[in-house]
């Protein structure tokens, strides 16, 4: 057993220093080579480049307003619908949730459907005024900002309510016993308690915003950051930049996450108490009882509103919509040619084929790594736990440049093999995106496993593999399952990394998306936008099916 432990322990170590960590060496040795030696060079460039340090400031600061304008809308809509009981409240507070299923590129493209210059709302604000031109352009940092507002608002706004579930109603109705309001018992007592939630909101909206690009790169227009930064010079031929850019962009990345989590680790907010959860205030007077469920309705309209458009924009046959401030004609032409020819299947066949074999290789190296951490802990834990999260901090564009740097040659005695023109370069890309996700699943899900089970299987004469397969995955189905599904959807809807590392035969349907919109067929984008949400949702729906089933054996 001990030799095994060892094996698995040096094999999981190699796999993980090979793919996480040396592509990130290879990219920092690439940045200070020139002419055979070591030079800083190209460093001194960039920091002597005014419009290289206006893309790292703006990339600061874009997600630091990212952070506030989405706990603007994502808390206070958490509390309305977990503090307030009302007709639809249910149907509405889920519907509220409905941005997470619109991965980053169709977010945006909806919106752009929507609020564009030529969107369906523009030209209605244009038709009811009167105006000749647009009211609005849908460019510049204020459109990047709505769009991250509107796709990151999900992470304050699930976290809150997962905060105020497990709120203990002890200590609200200790706070009012002694005299405090409202007002003072929401900023002394609900807040604080909160804190750990809100934390890790802002933590993941930040990195997020941090790692942006599609919004970026479709609606930035002159307004750059440091991941269309990157793209920029790696395009125009400027490798030694785009590495210099690629360890800057990591580094800051590395330099906010570093105190930001120990921040959020080191805060402390625990009430004893009874473990009730506050009790929903019904709404008693006649104005509250419509004026609440109106408003919120109103809001949650409005936040789903680029779903129904992408669904409508679907429907339009190519070339039928031009002027018209609706689409004239609709058919199901754009879903029947997206199934019908080779060429408009094949990215929805990469795409299921690529996400589901990085989500059954990262599952796999999750469950290896927990293994090893929580039930062997092995000398060495920390470092795999934090080179299995490193990914994470790592905005996609860096490890995109990373990957391509490392595997364009063919040096085996280097670790280095050609893999750029493959498949396998974007299934390693989506395997390191969505690794992070899988591991916090797996070792949590070891974490809350009893070990005495296995042990007692082990004691009634049951082998290793028995054990596996009868009492630890049976127990870990539920985070398993949910670590997976988000990986799977994560996968197929990857855009940042695809787009440094596709190629016309890999493409997946991001990819073919953006293609669409340049050959401007929009019912075609819309089309594979829609089925791309669709596959989402019926992922998340077969993994809580999963997850129910999972539980339901383990009883």
């Amino acid at each position: 057993m001990l030799n095994r432990t060892r094996l698995l322990t040096a094999i999981v170590f190699a796999l993980l220093l090979w793919a996480v960590v040396y592509p990130n060496l290879v990219v920092i040795g690439e940045s200070v080579r020139g002419d055979g030696t070591v030079t800083v060079r190209h460093y001194a460039e960039f920091f002597g480049t005014p419009s290289e340090l206006r893309a790292l400031w703006s990339s600061a600061w874009i997600s630091v307003a990212t952070v506030l304008l989405s706990a603007l809308i994502g808390v206070p809509l958490a509390f309305l619908f977990a503090r307030y009981e009302f007709p639809g409240r249910r149907a509405l507070g889920a519907l509220a949730a409905m941005p997470v299923l619109l991965p980053p590129l169709v977010g945006v493209i909806a919106i752009l459907f929507l609020y564009g210059e030529s969107g369906i709302a523009t030209r209605l604000v244009q038709v009811a005024l009167g105006l000749n031109s647009p009211p609005w352009r849908l460019r510049g940092p204020g459109a990047i900002l709505a769009v991250h507002a509107y796709s990151m608002y999900v992470y304050f706004y699930l976290f809150t309510l997962a905060g105020l579930a497990r709120l203990d109603l002890a200590v609200l109705e200790a706070a009012a016993s002694l005299g405090a309001g409202r007002l003072r018992t929401l900023t002394r007592v609900t807040l604080p308690l909160l804190t750990p939630a809100l934390a890790g909101a802002s933590l993941l909206t930040f990195m997020t915003s941090m790692a942006s690009f599609s919004a970026p790169y479709v609606l930035g227009g002159g307004f750059r950051v440091m991941t269309t930064q990157i793209f920029n010079s790696k395009l125009q031929g400027e490798t030694a930049m785009a590495m210099v850019e690629t360890v800057m962009l990591a580094a800051v990345s590395l330099l906010v996450l570093w105190p930001l989590a120990r921040w959020e680790g080191s805060r402390q907010y625990v009430a004893p108490g009874k473990g009730m959860a506050p009790l929903r205030v019904p709404l008693r007077s006649r104005w509250a009882s419509v004026g609440v469920p109106s408003l919120a309705g109103l809001g949650v309209l409005l936040l789903v509103l680029p779903h129904l458009t992408l669904l409508l924009v679907s429907f339009v046959p190519d070339g039928t919509w031009t002027t018209q401030t609706l689409p004239p004609r609709y058919s199901l032409e754009n879903y029947v040619e997206l199934f019908a020819e080779a060429r408009t299947f094949r990215p929805i066949v990469n795409s299921l084929l690529m996400a589901s074999a990085a989500t059954f290789i990262a599952v796999a190296i999750a469950l290896a790594v927990g293994h090893l951490v929580v039930r062997r802990r092995v000398a060495g834990r920390r470092l795999l736990e934090g080179t299995l999260a490193l990914p994470w901090a790592l905005p996609g564009t860096v490890l995109a440049i990373a990957l391509a740097t490392t595997f364009s040659v063919d040096r085996p005695w280097t670790g280095r093999v050609v893999l750029v023109g493959t498949a396998w370069i974007l299934v390693m890309a989506y395997v390191l995106r969505v690794l992070p996700l899988t591991g916090r699943a797996a070792l949590a899900g070891f974490r809350q496993l009893d070990p005495s089970l296995e042990e007692a299987a082990a004691s009634l004469g049951a082998g290793p593999w028995r054990t596996l397969r009868r009492i630890t995955l049976p127990g870990l189905t539920p985070a398993i399952v949910a670590g997976a599904s988000l990986a799977f959807v994560t996968g197929l809807g990857e855009f940042v990394a695809s787009i440094v590392l596709y190629t016309h035969r890999t493409r997946p349907i991001a990819i073919e998306i953006l293609s669409q919109l340049r050959d401007f067929d929009l019912g075609a984008a819309a089309a594979y936008g829609v089925l791309l949400m669709v596959l989402v949702a019926a992922a998340f729906m077969l993994g809580q099916r999963w997850i129910q089933a999972g539980k339901q054996a383990a009883d």
